[in-house]
């Protein structure tokens, strides 16, 4: 884009009340803690999104929230999660105070039968490690939605377009998740050459799926498998995945694609993030 087209598009996104939508690779939960490129680029996003539009709350997809069965957070007071475990003190100590939105997740469990509305979660680390340098005053009411562990990507991609609605509500949806995600084989790569290191196919794989992104050729990212063996390394497992599905069948045809960050580090961990319209 040139500087005249990305002032129009500036001004065309101030003058709409329909959010856009995010996809952000959340990685490593110290980045909680980091000032480095992935949390300054988070920074700029949120300020930028927050300058052009009037968000009523923030629905968070999660790899960090699997059910048996889609479910979607009511709690007015949602307890910040540290689910993991071996991290410095520090990490546990930080918080991010927000409240929750009763309010929108009903209107969200409207949407599809499917869903049904939970007190049993509150805001894990795929949520609060990215939201607190997007939107670091915790001034936004945010909520999550759980990923069905059970279902195939074509259920969320399905399930996913049925909430666009809410973007028109002012609700900022979120994608949290990584793209290639392969813990074994990062603790593996970290040992042997260092926590910047990416290895060969997931830097192939991550390009693929940009690639795919910029054609909107969606079958084939839900047909992952079809990229061969530097798809089965890149998603062993699909819970990290799955949040980019919900972002992308969140999107219409016309909307720009705008990579926020663009990097594979730990050997196999993709930290690409986007912004759809």
């Amino acid at each position: 884009m040139t500087l005249g087209e990305l002032k129009s598009a500036s001004e065309s996104f101030q003058n709409t009340n329909k959010l856009p939508i995010l996809f952000v690779g959340h990685g490593n939960p110290m980045n909680a803690l980091y000032d480095n490129s992935f949390t300054r680029s988070l920074h700029t996003l949120g300020t930028q999104i927050k300058n052009d539009f009037k968000i009523n709350a923030v629905l968070v997809v999660s790899a960090h929230w699997l059910t048996d069965g889609t479910f979607v957070n009511i709690h007015k007071k949602p307890e910040i999660i540290y689910d993991f475990s071996g991290f410095p003190d520090e990490l546990y100590q930080v918080k991010y105070p927000v409240i929750g939105s009763p309010e929108f997740a009903t209107e969200t469990a409207k949407l599809n039968s499917s869903i049904v509305t939970s007190n049993d979660w509150g805001i894990d680390h795929g949520s609060w490690t990215i939201l607190k340098h997007l939107f670091p005053l915790a001034d936004i009411p945010v909520f999550q939605l759980s990923i069905d562990y059970y279902k195939p990507l074509q259920y969320h991609f399905d399930l996913a377009a049925q909430l666009k609605s809410l973007r028109e509500k002012g609700v900022l949806i979120i994608g949290s998740g990584n793209i290639v995600h392969n813990l074994r084989l990062s603790f593996q790569t970290i040992r042997t050459h260092g926590e910047e290191y990416a290895l060969d196919w997931a830097i192939e794989f991550d390009e693929w799926i940009k690639k795919k992104i910029d054609s909107r050729d969606f079958k084939s990212i839900i047909d992952f498998e079809t990229s061969g063996e530097m798809g089965k390394l890149s998603v062993p497992t699909v819970d990290h995945y799955v949040p980019m599905i919900y972002s992308l069948a969140l999107s219409d045809k016309s909307e720009p694609v705008i990579y926020t960050h663009e990097e594979v580090t730990f050997g196999a961990m993709s930290m690409r993030c986007f912004r759809i319209g």
